[in-house]
């Protein structure tokens, strides 16, 4: 058997080189161990391949290798600026080198010290004015330079060297996911060998062949997680038996003052199968802003009702909990349900009187935030949850259920919506039901791409909503201003605004930063029409209905991914009022153009993939297990699937039960 997965774990400051204030630069980095170290790996190469000084032109710039051949001299200006100016000697004669505030540089480049020069060449003045002086030479004419995310304090070079200390020192030690069986199938070298060749790579062929190898492990490790999850399920999962009377959910779908879509029809036949069926349920139910999720998890409910079982509906805030919970009464009101809503902000005597009410049996439906699974929470007879915006259970959560006796049907609502293909994948232990057709009399959103220098349009487009009795959404990137940005920020919108409005409109300001019961009052006071405009930041993308309104602008457009501002742009529209979002940008408007083109949550995904990678369709670590090192959900897909065949082969191959790397895989899992 494999002696995998026995890997020891060291602390960076065991690496040569690391001392105490390294230490907390790395720790800025996310990098605590020797592992997080060697898998830091660069976001990108610069191939530096020598050029022809004869044939140069101004316009181009050019690499060249030499060594250095005077004593570097130090100009200084007024304002601390300064440049440094030396002669290389090059296989194609005598060069000068200009580099502006590379003053430090100077101790470093004695005469006969070999460097490669980046920057653009003055064949007049036979100078080159360097971007960047690396040093060593270029060998074969070529060498690729890998370039990696740092902090202030710590270059390029310094995080390189520590990364190659690393390797040189516990390269052997560092756990390798891939088991023996599949190293030998796809004749990968082993990992010490391919994390060298990634941080120090010889040749493009070589370097690909190492990414791949890297890029299949961490895809192999996540799929098995995904794998074992599932198995786990299966195994876990003798459902509850139960049956549903399929004439009262037809009576109660006949008497809604709207039709079900067919997309709507398939998903809550899918759940109600799985409701009904042997195995428990594991569900995702995934569908574009506003085609009508929240009303096939509601009917869900109705049908586990019909069969005897109390009904739990999380959501991730407490003012979509309580939307939630209006919502469901509205839905069920002719039908004699006990619901309840639970939520922080209630005093201790209704938090009680719901947990009294769930433990007897007399709430059959409870809607609330994560309160719905603390411990002091106990149920006579929970059989569905429904869990909305990826609000996902993990493992410890679905552990905290077990262990009140509960094993109830589960499923998730998600309205970033992802193609199919990568759904199952991504989602591979779950069943994927999805909603893309929109409800008939949706009015579809126009969408404009403006610049600054058309706000007085924008302001007067504002304007006209304003006297129509309308309100408006104002979103911007950051909340406070940084030294280092120029982006729009809410507290200078808010001055704008107020500038522009302030005498006829209440204006108000919501953000991150604020506490939970300051935030759900402004929303609120939004919601009931007392305040006309609303300035935010991305807070208000998973929100409340407000029917009102009308308009959102959403200011540097071109920070947000584009799922980002689909899932923005969907707070609008909820209405009968034909709506309008604003996306004000002095760059990037060809990528912006696709949201004037589309209302497609899946195309524009899609295009989301091609452009930025997975990681924007689920946020920032929103997914947790979508954090991936090297490898990218779309670009790498084949290896993906191969991956994931691979993983769950391994995992219910008995034959490995007792190899090291299997309990290592199944212990990390455990350990989430």
């Amino acid at each position: 058997m494999s002696d995998k997965g026995r890997g020891s774990v060291h602390a960076i400051q065991e690496v040569k080189g690391i001392g105490p204030k390294t230490v907390s630069l790395l720790h800025k980095l996310g990098i605590e161990t020797v592992d997080d170290l060697v898998t830091h790996y660069p976001f990108r190469y610069d191939i530096l391949k020598r050029s022809d000084l004869k044939n140069a032109t101004e316009q181009d710039k050019v690499v060249i290798d030499g060594k250095v051949e005077s004593v570097p001299l130090i100009l200084r200006f007024k304002g601390g600026l300064n440049k440094l100016n030396f002669r290389l000697v090059t296989s194609q004669g005598i060069v000068g080198v200009s580099i502006f505030n590379r003053a430090f540089l100077k101790p470093n480049l004695g005469i006969g010290t070999s460097v490669i020069v980046l920057g653009k060449y003055d064949s007049a003045k036979n100078i080159i004015t360097a971007s960047d002086i690396k040093f060593g030479t270029l060998t074969n004419q070529e060498k690729i330079e890998p370039v990696y995310h740092c902090t202030s304090g710590l270059t390029n070079k310094n995080l390189a060297s520590y990364i190659n200390s690393a390797i040189m020192t516990y390269g052997k030690e560092i756990t390798d996911y891939i088991p023996d069986k599949y190293v030998e199938k796809y004749k990968f070298s082993n990992k010490k060998t391919a994390l060298n060749i990634v941080h120090n790579p010889p040749s493009p062929e070589k370097l690909k062949e190492a990414s791949i190898r890297l890029k299949y492990e961490e895809l192999f490790a996540f799929m098995f997680k995904i794998n074992y999850l599932k198995e786990q399920n299966h195994k876990e999962n003798k459902g509850i038996s139960r049956s549903v009377d399929e004439t009262k959910m037809n009576d109660l779908i006949a008497k809604l003052t709207f039709h079900l879509t067919k997309d709507q029809e398939k998903a809550l036949h899918e759940i109600i199968e799985d409701l009904t069926s042997s195995k428990r349920m594991n569900r995702l139910l995934q569908g574009d802003v506003g085609s009508g999720k929240t009303i096939v998890a509601m009917l869900a409910m109705y049908a586990n009702y019909l069969s005897g079982y109390q009904s739990a509906l999380m959501a991730p805030t407490e003012i979509l909990a309580t939307q939630h919970y209006h919502n469901l009464q509205n839905l069920l009101k002719d039908q004699n349900i006990n619901m309840a809503l639970l939520i922080g902000s209630m005093t201790k005597k209704e938090k009680q009187e719901v947990q009294d009410g769930l433990k007897d049996g007399s709430i059959d439906m409870v809607v609330g935030t994560h309160a719905l699974i603390q411990e002091e929470v106990i149920y006579q007879n929970l059989g569905f949850v429904v869990t909305d915006e990826q609000h996902r259970f993990g493992v410890n959560q679905r552990a905290n259920l077990k262990n009140k006796g509960l094993k109830p049907d589960v499923l998730y609502m998600s309205a970033t919506p992802i193609p199919r293909t990568y759904a199952l994948t991504i989602y591979g232990d779950m069943d994927v039901s999805t909603i893309k057709e929109m409800p008939k009399g949706r009015i579809p959103i126009k969408t404009y791409v403006k610049s600054d220098q058309e706000m007085k349009a924008v302001l007067s487009m504002m304007y006209e909503e304003l006297q129509q009795g309308h309100q408006i959404y104002v979103i911007a990137p950051l909340i406070e201003e940084s030294e280092n940005s120029d982006l729009t920020n809410v507290n200078q919108l808010k001055d704008k605004m107020i500038l522009a409005f302030g005498k006829k409109y209440k204006i108000d300001l919501i953000h991150g930063k604020m506490a939970t019961p300051a935030k759900d009052l402004i929303m609120a006071e939004f919601k009931a029409g007392k305040v006309d405009i609303l300035i935010s930041t991305t807070v208000i993308e998973v929100g409340v209905d407000v029917p009102n309104a009308s308009m959102m602008v959403i200011f540097d457009a071109n920070r947000f991914g584009l799922s980002t501002l689909h899932q923005l742009r969907g707070r609008v529209g909820r209405g009968a009022i034909e709506s309008k979002c604003i996306l004000i940008s002095n760059t990037d408007t060809k990528r912006l153009e696709i949201m004037e083109e589309t209302t497609d949550g899946f195309k524009i995904s899609e295009e989301d993939f091609k452009l930025r990678g997975h990681g924007d369709l689920f946020g920032t670590k929103q997914s947790g297990d979508m954090a991936f090192k090297i490898a990218n959900v779309r670009q790498d897909y084949k290896i993906l699937v191969q991956a994931r065949d691979d993983s769950k082969e391994y995992l219910l191959d008995t034959l490995f039960d007792n190899d090291p790397l299997k309990q290592s895989l199944i212990q990390s899992i455990n350990h989430d």
